[in-house]
């Protein structure tokens, strides 16, 4: 990450945006996001400030890898795509030729894949206006992020057709598949996210079902992604209707090269706003201090889709995601894919109940689950539903 990142990242508490950043959630963006909600977990998105907790974290084991983001300008994930093709298309350089063709598309100025002038709406957006060149920070910083939410890291090298991949490979495939794949929007429609709609959905995503979320970090051209797994909030009770919120939250940094057991290596973000809630307590606007950080957008990745078809139009068509899942299951332990909880899990994938597990992996009998602890709808036997309609107007975003 250069330092020009790193100073987008940490000062982006312009005064310039404070006052665009803050008021009332808007309708819409707050009406997908209790949808989203409710498609996901069954059940309802906790708008009661009371009722949210003020901090939370996901497990231990759950926390998001270091990897790394492949910078366009040292070739992106070619090196696993090479792999790929020696082990699935014979040393043919398909999957590896592709990616080349990506990451030097974003060298020049090219149309969209609609052959429109338009830039497409959602979480890629933002990279569609037109370059002379490449900026440093291009990348699959979103494929990462992507990745280390929904996959444990590899442990262990997986052979295939007499090619090993290493747990280094196999997160490259895995950064490459994510590119391009379906994310939920968790708001941001604005230059910087609503604080109550932050609050909002970092408290329910994280505090009440330990999942973690995609952040996309800065604010106007420039695109990070992270993600965050724990946040702790200290919270100063103004009036009956109004306090003030100082939260840190901790994410997974991304690292200069791929490893093969990735560096713990993590950050801070501190968010400083005031909330207001109405007379039943119910969160409705708020605004951010002058020394608050502020992000973009709030994001989740969902299952892959096989590059090149409807949901992943732009994604590498000559890696089959199915091979690759294969690969990453046979690379981690049964325990851990068992107890790894993902919002919209592929069938193989899916996570197996509490009472379906053996007696030595369920919790103490004398241990009460946290009344406010929700667990993903993913967690049932039978599929999450279809997604919900995003809003009318989706905020840009990228593929770094």
């Amino acid at each position: 990450m250069s330092s020009a990142a790193v100073a987008v990242l940490f000062f982006a508490s312009a005064v310039g945006q404070i006052n665009s950043s803050g008021g009332t959630m808007k309708p819409d963006e707050l009406k997908y996001q209790q949808q989203a909600f409710k498609q996901w977990w069954e059940q309802d998105l906790v708008l009661k400030f009371a009722d949210l907790p003020a901090d939370g974290k996901t497990p231990d084991f759950r926390i998001p890898y270091s990897g790394h983001d492949y910078p366009d300008k040292s070739g992106g994930t070619i090196g696993a795509m090479r792999k790929y093709d020696a082990a699935f298309h014979g040393g043919r350089p398909m999957a590896e030729e592709y990616e080349r063709k990506d990451v030097g598309a974003h060298r020049g100025r090219y149309g969209f894949a609609n052959n429109s002038n338009e830039p497409p709406r959602g979480l890629f957006g933002r990279i569609l206006a037109g370059r002379d060149r490449t900026p440093g920070w291009y990348g699959h910083c979103n494929g990462w992020t992507a990745a280390a939410i929904r996959h444990a890291e590899p442990e262990k090298s997986v052979t295939r057709n007499g090619v090993t991949f290493t747990p280094a490979d196999i997160k490259g495939m895995l950064a490459e598949m994510y590119m391009y794949s379906p994310t939920e929007f968790l708001g941001g429609e604005d230059a910087a996210i609503n604080p109550a709609l932050l609050h909002v959905v970092l408290t329910n995503w994280i505090g009440r079902g330990s999942h973690p979320v995609g952040m996309e970090s800065a604010l106007g051209e420039v695109v990070i992604n992270y993600p965050i797994y724990a946040y702790k909030a200290t919270i100063t009770k103004i009036s009956d209707q109004q306090s003030e919120v100082k939260m840190m939250c901790r994410y997974t940094l991304n690292t200069p090269q791929e490893h093969q057991k990735g560096p713990k290596s993590t950050q801070l973000i501190y968010f400083h706003y005031v909330l207001d809630m109405d007379k039943e307590g119910t969160i409705t606007s708020g605004r951010y201090y002058g020394d608050t950080q502020m992000v973009d957008m709030l994001w989740s990745p969902l299952k892959p889709v096989q590059g090149g078809e409807k949901g992943n139009e732009r994604g590498n068509p000559h890696m089959d995601i199915k091979e690759v899942l294969a690969i990453w299951r046979e690379s981690v332990t049964e325990k851990t894919r068992k107890e790894w909880l993902n919002i919209d899990p592929t069938d193989e994938d899916r996570v197996v109940l509490d009472e379906e597990k053996p007696a030595e992996e369920k919790k103490p009998t004398d241990e009460k689950p946290k009344t406010d602890e929700v667990k993903p709808a993913a967690a049932a036997t039978t599929p999450a539903a279809t997604p919900a309609t995003p809003p009318t107007t989706t905020p840009p975003g990228t593929e770094e």
